[in-house]
């Protein structure tokens, strides 16, 4: 049977509508899912912490993604009840979904710039430039979204008014920008990465066969910045009109996949810190490693913002100040018969100077930076 083109307008439209109303639902369980999976981890490694910035920047983001997915099953869900959907609805619960996902990517963008800026040595300039950015691709984000949420309601005009289980599915005019901005901005952040796991050597430095919390910082980076530019990238393959087959599955997939990728990241990297800075595995106690290394009453608590979203500073140092470029170990060597010094470093150059030092102890008081006592 011969179907007028608006039935088919029609059937097309409900079959879209009824994509999203499964989607979010596995995206809930996917999130919920791992929430039970990772619990026990977050109660061992990230409840025992002291108050931080680090510390609450996990909690909103493992705890925001919850509540931003059960947001997203009562909005759609909501509006597939008939007559809740109306033109006006659909038209400003629009540029609503959008923001409170940003939200979410944007406060994980706000940890990877804290990361970049402690991997560059705490360069003022690097940290400077990419707040700039941050800040302009947020605007750019804000004024695509205003443009779209003026164009949205001509978009839908005529779709609006057929028993569609929600708000219709369609796309078009400048959506396929949406999510180009902070795209650009998250391949800048990955090519300060990329730059940094070439020419750091710490990133190859292995001290008792146990990799570096640099290397751990730049691969865990690595595979964060991938999978979220291939989510940002099928964001906009989306809504370009009429170039590709792939139909729209909403928001959540993406809202959940931030949330649950963040979590994992922080929660292993404070794993990684603990069982291999902390040798029993038991905060605020002594141990001493192999190699002459021994962590005097070391707490992993006073290192708050390492374990979350800090990276400790690359292994440089010179004869003067022991801070300097990792190019004069040849020259640390050939001066080291009588050497008994003590200076402020991180634990990451102390790591580098046990290769070359008999004798190392690093002691851990205060938060800030490790007494280190060279006997030799």
């Amino acid at each position: 049977m011969d179907l007028s083109p608006e039935n088919e307008e029609y059937i097309r439209l409900y079959k879209g509508s009824l994509i999203p109303l499964k989607i979010v639902l596995v995206s809930l369980v996917w999130v919920l899912h791992d929430y039970f999976v990772t619990l026990e981890d977050e109660i061992r490694y990230i409840w025992s912490q002291k108050p931080s910035f680090g510390r609450f920047m996990f909690f909103w983001i493992r705890y925001y993604t919850i509540a931003l997915l059960i947001f997203d099953v009562l909005q759609i869900h909501g509006f597939a009840i008939p007559g809740v959907a109306t033109k006006d609805v659909c038209v400003k619960v629009d540029p609503a979904v959008r923001l409170v996902g940003a939200i979410s990517l944007w406060s994980v963008e706000i940890i990877m710039q804290l990361r970049v800026y402690a991997l560059f040595g705490r360069s003022r300039k690097i940290a400077l430039f990419n707040a700039i950015l941050f800040i302009v691709s947020i605007a750019f984000f804000i004024w695509i979204m205003v443009l779209n949420a003026r164009n949205r309601e001509n978009l839908i005009a005529k779709a609006v008014r057929f028993p569609l289980p929600g708000c219709p599915t369609i796309n078009g005019g400048s959506q396929w920008a949406q999510w180009i901005p902070p795209t650009i901005y998250e391949l800048v952040l990955f090519l300060f990465v990329l730059y940094k796991a070439i020419t750091s050597p710490s990133a190859c430095i292995k001290l008792n066969e146990r990799i570096s919390l640099t290397t751990v910082l730049l691969s865990e980076n690595t595979v964060y910045f991938f999978c979220i530019a291939v989510l940002l990238i099928f964001n906009n393959l989306m809504v370009v009109p009429g170039a590709t087959k792939i139909p729209w599955f909403g928001l959540a997939p993406f809202h959940a996949a931030v949330g649950i990728l963040t979590s994992r990241m922080l929660i292993h990297l404070r794993k990684f810190t603990i069982h291999n800075l902390d040798g029993d595995k038991t905060p605020g106690r002594t141990v001493t490693t192999q190699g002459g290394l021994a962590f005097d009453s070391f707490n992993i608590s006073d290192l708050t913002e390492v374990t979350l979203m800090t990276a400790t500073h690359e292994s440089r140092y010179d004869e003067e100040s022991m801070i300097g470029s990792s190019e004069s170990d040849d020259s640390h060597n050939s001066n080291s018969t009588s050497v008994s010094r003590s200076t402020s470093v991180s634990s990451r150059t102390a790591s580098t100077l046990s290769t070359v030092a008999p004798s190392v102890q690093i002691r851990f008081g205060e938060p800030g930076p490790s007494r280190l006592h060279i006997n030799t």
